[in-house]
């Protein structure tokens, strides 16, 4: 039996490199799948692909910096399936700087993604959850919500503080079956990556334990673990997908 039949999730930043690698591993373990992305043309495309290998998919265009997005994303996910079982708060963006050199905008901007963000889909879904009788959102750290790197203030912050949201929530909805945790990847060979020069992607794949970057069907593999009914008993953890680089 596949591992989300019957279940609905949506995801967020879903037609990029990690979040169109989550979205078409959930479709083939059968769930139905809300490909929510800025980028409608992205979703839509991403979301015929799915249909056009059998799955279920529908696309959504959704700011996750915006509360009325986000209450509109869930809505259209409750009239294709009639509730959200699994939220995946994917979206997220890089910013470079230490506090003395990133913008205040370059700065609101980093947390408004990848922090806000997760907070206003949460706060919108949440309510669809309790009256399911719970699910499960996994929200997507990083290895630098664990640990620091010089010159990435705003984009440490907001993966950090990420995780203490995560545990913050799972606390709070525990008793409304709700489960939440993140996954905190390495790097991952996504378009993210692309402005890096050889010597710097050397540099990165080094950093791992394992020696090279990791593919995003490997993380996207860690989401469905925690998303799933086979981590019931999981929930308030940061799952640290990252090839080693903290084991050193």
């Amino acid at each position: 039996m596949k591992r989300l039949s019957g279940k609905t999730a949506i995801v967020t930043g879903a037609a990029g490199g990690l979040g169109s690698a989550i979205c078409r591993l959930f479709a083939r373990e059968g769930a139905g799948v809300a490909v929510a992305d800025l980028d409608w043309e992205a979703a839509r495309a991403l979301a015929g692909e799915i249909a056009a290998a059998g799955g279920r998919a529908f696309p959504v265009r959704a700011d996750v910096t915006s509360a009325e997005d986000a209450a509109e994303m869930t809505e259209a996910a409750v009239r294709f399936a009639g509730g959200v079982d699994i939220l995946v708060n994917n979206a997220g963006i890089a910013g470079l700087g230490a506090v003395t050199e990133i913008s205040e905008a370059d700065w609101n901007r980093v947390l408004a993604v990848n922090l806000t963000g997760a907070y206003l889909c949460s706060r919108r879904v949440i309510p669809e959850m309790i009256r399911a009788g719970g699910g499960s959102i996994v929200c997507v750290s990083s290895v630098a919500g664990v640990v620091a790197q010089p010159g990435q203030a705003a984009y440490h912050a907001s993966k950090h503080g990420l995780i203490g949201l995560v545990r913050a929530m799972a606390l709070d909805h525990a008793r409304d079956g709700i489960r939440v945790n993140a996954v905190c990847p390495g790097a991952v060979d996504t378009p993210l990556l692309s402005p890096l020069t050889e010597e710097r992607m050397a540099d990165l794949a080094a950093r791992h334990a394992l020696g090279r970057i990791a593919q995003p069907e490997e993380i996207a593999a860690a989401v469905l673990h925690l998303a799933g009914d086979e981590s019931s008993f999981t929930t308030g953890t940061a799952l640290l997908a990252d090839g080693g680089w903290t084991a050193q």
